[in-house]
Parts: structure tokens; sequence; C-alpha cells
């Protein structure tokens, strides 16, 4: 694939990603996909012949990722385990508070939109949430519950997240960030 193929793709998949985190699965049909990213309808099917579930796992995927180097890199800067999740919860709320309250997790929605109905996105999410998962047991300093409390800790980012979303404030990632200094101690 050429350079214009590849930029054309790359459009294709951040105009599914910001429809899909703002509105979820059935925001992101494939005329939304085409009016946003700019792309001929042609394109859009010779670079995801699958349609659009394919389109919509390969964003999930892409976005997951992002988010999951995002995850990574404050893990290697140091700090313990306590300021690396809150950096977190700072990094997320600012992401959502600077969208307007549109951006919030690009999983969440479609998780649980579509988990219980089309395997393939559910393994996406599944897939997503699996990472970022590790990343987050990854700086808990050995504890023999780095899993168990990974996954809790992720629920509450992702409930504080839907909260925050909701009620277009940052108060609920503040309460989230005081109990995860009281599970953290």
């Amino acid at each position: 694939m050429g350079h214009k193929g590849t930029e054309t793709r790359e459009r294709i998949l951040d105009a599914s990603e910001k429809l899909i985190e703002s509105g979820g699965y059935f925001n992101a049909g494939l005329n939304q996909v085409i009016a946003a990213s700019g792309a001929p309808r042609g394109s859009l099917y010779f670079h995801f012949p699958e349609g659009k579930d394919q389109i919509v796992g390969e964003s999930l995927r892409r976005a997951g990722a992002t988010i999951g180097g995002v995850l990574e890199g404050m893990a290697d800067s140091g700090g313990s385990a306590e300021e690396f999740v809150e950096a977190v919860i700072v990094y997320l709320g600012d992401r959502l508070e600077e969208s307007g309250w549109a951006r919030g997790c690009p999983v969440a929605t479609v998780a649980l939109e579509m988990a219980a109905v089309n395997d393939d996105l559910q393994r996406a999410c599944s897939d997503v949430y699996t990472a970022w998962t590790a990343a987050l047991a990854s700086r808990l300093d050995g504890r023999l519950d780095a899993d168990d409390l990974a996954v809790t800790l992720l629920a509450l980012i992702e409930g504080g997240l839907v909260l925050a979303k909701a009620h277009r404030s940052r108060e609920p990632l503040e309460r989230v960030k005081r109990q995860v200094a009281t599970l953290l101690r």
C-alpha cells in the first residue's frame, strides 16, 4: 500500500475512533465515517473489506494501544503505584474535559453496546481491557493481589469516567483518586 493509501486508511481509523468514543458503535455508521474522514466510499471498502465491524474493531484496538502506550510510559517514569494511578486518572480526566466531555474511554460504550451480541467486538474490547489491566498490575510493586487490584482500579477509573461524563464534572474522578490512595496504602 502506498503513502496515499496508508494516509487514507489512517484518516478512516481516526474518524472512526472519534465517532465511536463520542457516541459508541451506532454513532460510527459507514456514512458518518466517510463524512468525517473525507475518504471516498470505495476506499472504505478497499481498506476494510469486512465492513463496519472491521473498522470498529481496528479502531478499538488502535485507541486502546494509544492509551496503553501512555500507561506504559507513565509506569516507566518511576514514582509510587499511587502516584502512577493518580497520574492515569488525571490524564484521562484532562482528555475527557478537553474534549467537552465527549471522549472518555474509547472502549466502554462499545463494550456496553456490543459485547453481548458481537464476538469479534467483544474480543477487541476484552483485549484492550486485558492490556490495560496488565499495565496497571505491572506498577503495583509486587503485591500478591496485583491482578485483582488492577481489575478493581480499572473498574474504579472506568466508572469514574462514566460518572464524570454524565455529570460533566471531574468530581467523580477526584473521589476515585481518594479511594485509590486508600486502596494502595
